[in-house]
């Protein structure tokens, strides 16, 4: 019964922070009505870990049961994020020759791939612009590094975006890679 207490505090602290991560980032994306449901949940989680800890101050489990949870919730919550990776990303490829192989493997597999022409401190080079799922990111990585291990890459995340490729290319084109590379296998 003398650890009951800090139990349900660092469980509360496990639930706590990953719902305030996710609801962190819904705000951030824009998701206002889902933040303000999971912003509910996490009120009353609080209130009931919080009670907890200051219904006896003198009690350093519960103070350190508290503490040592929100750590291990925040680094829960760093991962979920990690695996959810809602939104898109802007990825910027700064190639030193046009790379017609890369540029077809990328939009092969559902990227939207722009191209242009930049000027590079001692030359010409090729600036490659997609945009894409935040959960493709590392697919993104990995196709550069096959294709073109001299590329600088860059990417970060779009606030908004309006039109163009994103929005139906990128399912359309996803699938039909998808299809020929079953029927390659059959």
């Amino acid at each position: 019964m003398f650890l009951l207490e800090p139990i349900i505090i660092f469980v509360a602290q496990l639930l706590f922070v990953p719902i305030l991560t996710l609801r962190t980032i819904m705000m951030v994306k824009g998701l206002k009505g889902k933040a303000a449901g999971i912003g509910v949940l996490e009120g009353v989680i609080y209130v009931v870990a919080v009670g907890l800890v200051l219904s006896d101050l003198t009690n350093y489990y519960n103070m350190a049961a508290y503490a040592i949870g929100f750590g291990v919730g925040l680094y829960i919550g760093a991962l979920i994020e990690e695996k959810l990776a809602i939104g898109y990303v802007t990825i910027e490829a700064n190639i030193p020759e046009r790379n017609e192989a890369l540029i077809e493997r990328l939009r092969e597999v559902g990227f939207s791939v722009s191209t242009s022409t930049v000027e590079g401190i001692a030359s010409t080079r090729y600036l490659l612009y997609c945009t894409a799922r935040r959960d493709r990111e590392r697919e993104f990585y990995r196709i550069i590094d096959e294709y073109e291990d001299k590329a600088f890459v860059a990417s970060y995340e779009p606030r908004s975006f309006k039109g163009g490729y994103i929005t139906k290319g990128m399912k359309k084109r996803r699938d039909l890679f998808l299809k020929k590379k079953k029927n390659k296998s059959a």
